[in-house]
């Protein structure tokens, strides 16, 4: 892939080279993309995040974004020269493309497509376009993102060689050398826990677990061990069995 892409750029402009010690995190206010961005403030000299209003059911994330952001920036201070600014886009249309119980009071179940109905269509890739159109304006070098391939509901945008594909046209498509670093794409739910707690200890696994929100239907009002949610959506069913499987091996 790196080789097709190399001789496409070799015409008439030159690749343009963005800043690899800066980052963009895509930044839901989930469990994955929590423990991403932490793990990119890790490793970035910078870091700004980016966050997607797509008339999503569970908009309560849009909030939880910020209390991550706020408590990340309080609780470790060699991260909070690190954090940039916060963007969030408006991405309306993937709601208008079609119902999903992401998006509209729909029940939550596999379809006869042998997905779940909370699969939004090309979420994830207008996620990663609107991203490196912000990266490519702000010099960020490396797009850090929460998908994961492992324990997930089974969007096949979430998948390593779907993001292969995207970040290839993409970089054809800007003519730079933007890089996708995903660092949970092969890692259990349990492992990303453990993954939070070699980042920052048990405060920033305390952290992530109280200010994070996943559940699909935006419950915030009942609190588990593994943090807020119904309990029963998919995104709590995998939260909290990645929570215990986690507290297990302690």
């Amino acid at each position: 892939m790196d080789a097709f892409y190399e001789s496409n750029l070799s015409g008439n402009q030159a690749m343009r080279k963005l800043d690899q010690k800066k980052a963009l995190a895509l930044f839901s206010g989930g469990q994955d993309s929590s423990i991403a961005l932490a793990w990119a403030l890790d490793r970035f000299d910078h870091v700004e995040t980016v966050g997607f209003d797509y008339g999503q059911r569970h908009a309560i994330e849009l909030g939880a974004r910020l209390a991550v952001r706020r408590e990340l920036a309080a609780s470790f201070p060699h991260w909070a020269g690190k954090l940039g600014d916060d963007s969030v886009i408006g991405a309306a249309g993937l709601k208008e493309i079609g119902e999903t119980a992401m998006t509209h009071d729909a029940e939550i179940r596999i379809a006869d497509d042998g997905l779940p109905t909370t699969f939004v269509p090309g979420r994830n890739l207008v996620f990663l376009a609107l991203a490196a159109g912000l990266a490519y304006r702000r010099d960020l070098g490396v797009l850090v993102a929460g998908m994961c391939e492992t324990d997930y509901s089974g969007y096949p945008d979430c998948r390593q060689a779907t993001l292969d594909m995207q970040m290839e046209a993409l970089r054809l498509g800007t003519e730079s050398d933007l890089r996708l670093a995903t660092p949970l794409m092969a890692v259990t739910k349990a492992d990303s826990w453990r993954l939070a707690e070699r980042l920052g200890g048990e405060a920033l696994v305390a952290l992530i677990n109280e200010h994070s929100h996943s559940c699909y239907r935006g419950v915030r009002a009942v609190r588990h061990d593994w943090g807020y949610g119904c309990g029963e959506c998919p995104a709590c069913v995998l939260r909290a069995r990645g929570w215990a499987g986690y507290r297990a091996s302690q």
